[in-house]
């Protein structure tokens, strides 16, 4: 029990580090929660801050998530521990709740689908490529970000049960896959919401 707190700690204070705000900060002179959509997140950066920033934010965000697994692996294995899997799962989710209730930054954070996708890469690479690319294709043909990383967190429950054997540690996914597609639609609330409504925010590609 010790170690599944430790890592759930070390996951959830690494996701709290809000680089979407540290870097518009720094190179744009301010809060990016105080712009846009108010999200600090990478598509909300870009909108308001441009590409450097964005593609900083996108970068450190997802090194949060491998990271946190990272850390969870050595330690599950350093300790010979029985089911490291399970602080595999722990670091992800956690490092994700992080990222969108930060303690450093007032609780105020992003929507995690950066961070869980790096921390999915870790994982699993194979299931996350799928994930990537489908919502990749959903994203350019939309031209709505919000609609492929809802549409590939659903996608994560139903792909985890064909493909449980490709994780990096042998152990049971399923309940894991489906918290995670919770929380990524549950923190896309308001994206669903404009979705529904026919009012959902595009991005320019030729921008």
């Amino acid at each position: 029990m010790k170690m599944y707190i430790a890592i759930a700690i070390i996951s959830y204070l690494l996701g709290s580090i809000s680089f979407a705000v540290i870097f518009t900060k720094k190179l744009a002179g301010f809060d990016v929660r105080e712009k846009g959509s108010k999200g600090a997140g990478t598509t909300n950066v870009l909108r308001t801050a441009g590409k450097k920033a964005a593609a900083l934010t996108l970068l450190f965000d997802m090194l949060k998530g491998v990271i946190a697994v990272l850390i969870a692996k050595f330690a599950g294995e350093y300790c010979n521990f029985e089911h490291t899997e399970i602080l595999l799962q722990i670091a992800v989710l956690f490092v994700a709740l992080g990222h969108t209730f930060p303690i450093f930054f007032q609780f105020k954070g992003g929507k995690g689908v950066a961070t869980s996708l790096g921390a999915l890469l870790v994982i699993n690479w194979e299931l996350t490529l799928i994930l990537l690319i489908y919502a990749l294709v959903l994203i350019i043909l939309t031209r709505m970000v919000s609609l492929g990383s809802i549409a590939a967190a659903i996608l994560l429950p139903v792909l985890t049960m064909f493909m449980q054997d490709t994780y990096l540690v042998e152990g049971n996914y399923i309940i894991f896959a489906i918290v995670m597609a919770v929380l990524i639609c549950y923190n896309h609330r308001g994206n669903i919401k404009r979705l529904m409504d026919g009012n959902e925010n595009r991005i320019n590609f030729k921008k």
